[in-house]
C-alpha cells in the first residue's frame, strides 16, 4: 500500500462519514459532498479518524487516491476552498450582478459567467475576484473558465491570472 493510503484522515468536529457499497457521503458545516467507491478500497472511521483499507489483490494505486479524495472532501465541507483571481490591464473590471460575475475585459462586449451550483463568487475590489466552495475540483473549474476568457498574454502580461502567478514576459520584437 502507499505512503499516502497509510496516513488517517482526522474528521473534525461536525463533520460525519457515511459509508456505502456504493461510495461515500461526507457532511459538514459548509455542505454535503459524495463520491463514488473504487475497486478494492474500504473505509473503516474509528474515533474520528478515517483508515484505508485495500483488498487482497487489490490495485495499490487506488488506496492513495481514495485517501486524497476523502482528505479533500473533508476539508471542503469543514473549511472550504478559494481561488483568487487577478485582472490585470487597463479598463479590466469585475463585478457581481446577483449570483453573475459581469466581466469587462477588452472585447466590445461585456463577458457575463454565471456561478455554478455550489460555488460562490466575490469581488473584493474591481481588478479581484475570490472563488470559493467546498468542493476542489469544482473551485479549480470555475477558476480556469474564468482565466479562461483573457489568459495573460505574454508581451504585456495583461489579462486574468491566478494570483501569485507569475507571468514570464517576451521582448518585443526589435527593427
Amino acid at each position: 500500500m502507499s505512503r499516502v493510503a497509510k496516513k488517517p484522515v482526522s474528521l473534525p468536529k461536525g463533520v460525519e462519514l457515511k459509508v456505502a457499497e456504493d461510495g461515500i457521503s461526507v457532511k459538514g458545516p459548509k455542505g454535503t459532498l459524495s463520491s463514488h467507491a473504487l475497486p478494492g478500497v474500504t473505509i473503516a472511521v474509528n474515533d474520528g479518524t478515517a483508515l484505508i483499507e485495500l483488498a487482497e489483490g487489490a490495485d495499490d494505486k487506488f488506496g492513495g487516491t481514495a485517501r486524497a479524495l476523502l482528505a479533500n472532501m473533508v476539508k471542503g465541507v469543514s473549511e472550504g476552498y478559494e481561488r483568487k483571481l487577478e485582472l490585470v490591464g487597463v479598463g479590466y473590471r469585475a463585478s457581481m450582478q446577483g449570483k453573475a460575475l459581469n466581466l469587462s475585459l477588452g472585447f466590445s462586449h461585456p463577458v457575463v459567467f454565471d456561478a455554478p451550483e455550489g460555488i460562490s463568487i466575490e469581488t473584493p475590489t474591481q481588478t479581484e475576484v475570490l472563488i470559493k466552495g467546498a468542493d476542489k475540483q469544482r473551485v479549480g473549474e470555475v477558476a480556469a473558465k474564468i482565466r479562461s476568457f483573457r489568459p495573460p498574454e505574454p508581451y504585456k502580461g495583461k489579462g486574468v491570472r491566478y494570483a501569485g502567478e507569475k507571468i514570464t514576459l517576451k521582448e518585443a520584437k526589435k527593427a
